[in-house]
């Protein structure tokens, strides 16, 4: 017996209404979970659909009411096909036939459209864009009249449609955690790099500066033999000069000016005019900002002052720079001798080594709330100068003082304190 054509043309608009409501289905979870980023990089390639889906995304509001109205029409009409055929050809089984229908919905028009898309959110959302632009201009009357009724909803709740564009853009926490959770995508130095850089926001010159007492500089009291000596030896380009003290600071010299500065020293001459206008910046400046303006002043050596003007220490746009990309060469294998590893996994150091030093070579995160150096931190915490050697723990860090030298700390033991069990 042939088959009813009414029958088999019911099932193949039944058919078309399901791929249609998966379609729907799978376009709502592609460009919802579509990385905007990824779309922006595809659209700088001249991809059309990339920059279509872009548009789409910047009205979200209109984006989900076109696709919704569509997926809605589709699910009630499969739902009226299907109640005309089972009462027209099954005895009028209603309740069965919503059944099934649910099943064969949530398996193939939610589930597994919705699964494809959360796979390849960007490749369903590009693909989708051309189709759902023309929905949105077809359902433009139909959209605008929910919406309204919607924003009207929202407003009673204090809320506001419009907010959804912003929630794309990160804080800094954020951006770290997306830098730790790129995985291989990022290869390692480079995060590190990038964690240094969102991390200098926090920073201010005097949590990098050299302290005075660690600045190598010309004493023009010491003669100049000790000069030569000092330039010979010089880690940087520009050396400051002082009278006696570095409180007393007279310029600064570049090495390529050192020949004529020693010849002018050497006889007595007016040495000042060889040397270059002294660069004093404040220890609050944030660390950015002070980048900033090395680059704009065309400076590479600052004297780092307190709101006294007094001298406190010293940067350079090098320190900077180690800030972002690491310690390197001989800067490393000083750390390497400062920060002794032992077997016991603890760190062998003396009292004038800074937090900041220590946590990033090693990973650790020992508290540098007022303190710079492990002395201040010591001193803090006890509210007086260590008079013996002791050990204490500060925040899951034992310190055990092994070495004083004039009420200072000359040699200490750091470990990581294990977890204490729980009774």
């Amino acid at each position: 017996m042939p088959e009813d054509p009414s029958l088999l043309i019911l099932f193949i608009v039944l058919i078309f209404l399901l791929i249609l409501s998966g379609f729907f289905s799978g376009s709502e979870t592609g460009m919802m979970a579509a990385n905007k980023i990824k779309l922006k990089n595809l659209s700088k390639k001249s991809k059309k659909s990339a920059k279509r889906s872009l548009e789409l995304l910047k009205k979200p509001d209109q984006l989900l009411s076109a696709i919704l109205v569509g997926n809605n029409f589709a699910n009630i009409l499969a739902s009226a096909i299907v109640t005309i055929i089972m009462i027209n050809y099954f005895g009028g089984n209603v309740l069965l036939g919503s059944i099934i229908l649910t099943i064969i919905i949530l398996i193939f028009s939610e589930i597994t459209p919705k699964t494809i898309a959360a796979i390849k959110p960007e490749s369903v959302a590009t693909r989708a864009s051309f189709l759902l632009k023309i929905l949105v201009t077809i359902f433009r009357p139909l959209i605008f009249l929910t919406n309204s009724i919607s924003r009207a909803i929202l407003k009673v709740l204090n809320l506001n449609a419009d907010d959804a564009k912003h929630n794309d853009n990160l804080n800094t926490e954020e951006l770290r955690t997306l830098l730790d959770e790129s995985g291989e995508l990022i290869p390692k130095q480079y995060r590190k790099m990038l964690s240094s850089v969102l991390g200098m926001e926090e920073l201010i010159v005097e949590d990098i500066m050299m302290p005075t007492s660690e600045i190598i500089g010309i004493d023009t009291n010491q003669g100049i033999e000790n000069a030569e000596k000092i330039i010979k030896s010089a880690e940087y380009t520009r050396l400051p000069v002082f009278d006696n003290s570095i409180d007393n600071i007279i310029g600064i010299l570049h090495l390529k000016d050192s020949h004529s500065f020693i010849k002018e020293l050497e006889n007595n001459k007016e040495f000042k005019k060889v040397l270059q206008e002294t660069y004093f910046v404040s220890q609050s400046t944030a660390l950015m900002k002070q980048l900033r303006e090395f680059l704009s002043n065309n400076q590479s050596i600052a004297m780092v002052v307190d709101e006294y003007g007094e001298i406190q220490g010293l940067i350079s746009i090098e320190d900077i720079f180690k800030e972002i990309v690491g310690k390197f060469g001989s800067a490393k294998e000083d750390l390497e001798r400062e920060f002794i590893k032992l077997k016991d996994g603890s760190i062998l150091t003396d009292g004038n080594s800074r937090i900041r030093d220590l946590n990033k070579y090693i990973g650790w995160k020992i508290p540098e709330y007022n303190s710079k150096t492990i002395n201040g931190l010591i001193t803090e915490y006890l509210d007086e100068i260590p008079q013996a050697n002791l050990c204490l723990e500060i925040e899951s860090y034992r310190f055990e003082i092994l070495e004083l030298d004039e009420n200072l700390v000359s040699k200490i033991k750091i470990k990581k304190a294990g977890k204490k069990p729980a009774f």
